[in-house]
């Protein structure tokens, strides 16, 4: 019997979408329908195709190899310099002696010795530059970690919401019949029909509507994640609810500590530091060896006229500079002023933004509550609606507003389960919960003085280490099964299939 009441509901179903397909461009072609390609697709493959095609990543990347190079670059400034000169000149005068050619090759070994701490703490800055776009690749990869979990969200939202306002046409369509019945045999007014079809026209008319944002939804997924346009995409999960019991000293805590732009403002402030060292070094004095040898010729490579070496070392101190290095400090002093007040006011939008979602997500919470208890009232009402309009005491305006207020507690019911989701996947975000290093270990590896390439390496994620903060404790997933013919979430995948 349940068998029979799954089939006879899949086709009263299937005959709804049928007829709104009427109505709309809803209706697609076999042949474009086969062109598509059909995606099933999770959550977590969701995330993994953003973060191998999303541009901002590679970008990341870029800016990174950029960081990596200017370090390498720092680091070779204290390295010896080889250079070779040429040079070919007809000279004459009576100084020569007459007219002739004069060639001269100058090859010359220079190495800065001691350049007042300009070199060291040019290095230092370049590090921290390289630590710096670790973090940003690690902070933007959080992003799009976050932005592919909404638009999957959205999607599910509004394939419930399909669902709901399919059984809100079904529902109409069932009412409609009986009230023409009434009518024929002369027991309800031509009003009550006229009523009953303008809201089940309505009600094609919102359904219409969600079926169009579901498909910009699904659009905007397939352009996020990499694919064509025209996917179908097949999503596998639901949304559910799981109770969240960290508290907000903790994720506020979890937050300073891990979020990767925290650290990144440390980094900005250490190279202000070492920028205004640097700036200092304009006061001390400068020292270089050196190593020349010139020969020079009448004929291109014989006939020497000038042999000539030299070595040695050069020191050279500016006392006194018209009080360019002074302005140069002062400028520096500034510029570290002004990253400590960007890292302060990153922490605090840090607690701002912990705080804002965790009122959202508890928020949301409370709403999953109520309106599950609504669901379960407006269909009670629904129902005694029914009752009373064929009782006769009752009028086709009550029933009308039940199945509206009925569609509204079953649309706030999976808006609640939205909201929750997505306030929990932001405020992740916003507390730092890692996706490829975590911030910690980096910055503990990178104060050791390792590479950043081991840095990298030390504070890359294992399964263990991939650490979203525990809860407390887990309340089980609570879903809503509706007493009338919509299905639960639970059922989601396997109504979709049964349209396709």
């Amino acid at each position: 019997m349940r068998i029979a009441n799954r089939i006879k509901k899949t086709f009263r179903r299937k005959l709804a979408a049928m007829l709104v397909a009427g109505m709309m461009t809803f209706s697609v072609g076999v042949t474009d329908v086969d062109a598509a390609e059909i995606v099933n697709i999770t959550l977590d493959e969701t995330i993994q195709r953003a973060l191998e095609n999303n541009r901002s990543i590679k970008e990341s990347i870029a800016n990174r190899q950029e960081a990596f190079w200017s370090l390498s670059e720092a680091r070779r400034q204290a390295n010896p310099q080889l250079t070779w000169s040429f040079s070919a000149a007809r000279r004459g005068g009576i100084y020569y002696g007459g007219t002739g050619n004069a060639f001269s090759n100058t090859g010359s070994i220079s190495m800065p010795i001691y350049q007042g701490g300009r070199l060291k703490e040019g290095r230092r800055s370049a590090r921290y530059a390289l630590s710096a776009a670790d973090l940003s690749l690690e902070n933007t990869m959080q992003t799009v970690r976050l932005q592919s979990t909404i638009y999957y969200f959205n999607v599910l939202q509004y394939r419930n919401l399909i669902e709901v306002y399919e059984e809100s046409v079904l529902t109409l369509e069932e009412h409609l019949r009986n009230v023409s019945a009434q009518f024929r045999v002369g027991t309800v007014a031509k009003v009550d029909v006229l009523e009953s079809q303008v809201e089940l026209a309505n009600a094609q008319q919102n359904l219409v509507n969600i079926q169009r944002q579901y498909d910009v939804a699904v659009a905007e997924l397939n352009n996020y994640i990499g694919l064509p346009a025209d996917t179908i995409i097949r999503p596998q999960d639901t949304l559910t609810y799981q109770r969240y019991d960290m508290k907000l000293g903790n994720c506020t805590a979890f937050a300073l500590e891990n979020r990767a732009d925290a650290a990144m403002a440390d980094y900005a402030v250490k190279r202000a530091e070492s920028a205004k060292n640097s700036a200092k070094a304009g006061w001390r004095p400068s020292v270089s060896a050196g190593i020349s040898k010139e020969i020079d010729t009448s004929n291109m490579f014989s006939h020497k006229t000038s042999d000539q070496w030299r070595a040695g070392v050069s020191a050279s101190w500016n006392i006194f500079d018209g009080g360019i290095t002074r302005a140069q400090v002062n400028q520096a002093d500034a510029a570290l002023i002004k990253a400590q007040e960007e890292a302060a006011a990153i922490r605090e939008q840090i607690q701002l933004e912990v705080q804002s979602y965790y009122l959202q997500l508890h928020a949301a919470e409370k709403n999953i509550g109520t309106t599950h208890a609504s669901v379960a009232l407006a269909e009670e009402n629904y129902k005694i609606a029914q009752v009373r309009y064929a009782a006769g005491v009752g009028t086709n305006l009550d029933v009308m507003d039940a199945s509206r207020k009925l569609t509204e507690a079953r649309s706030n019911y999976f808006t609640a389960l939205y909201n929750y989701n997505t306030a929990r996947a932001s405020l992740e975000r916003y507390m730092g919960v890692p996706v490829e290093i975590d911030v910690v270990r980096y910055v503990e590896s990178e104060q050791e003085g390792k590479k950043a390439d081991q840095s990298r390496e030390d504070a890359a994620l294992t399964t263990e280490a991939a650490a979203v903060p525990k809860a407390e404790e887990v309340a089980p997933v609570v879903m809503i099964d509706f007493e009338t013919d919509s299905p639960s979430p639970s059922e989601n995948v396997e109504r979709e299939k049964a349209f396709q």
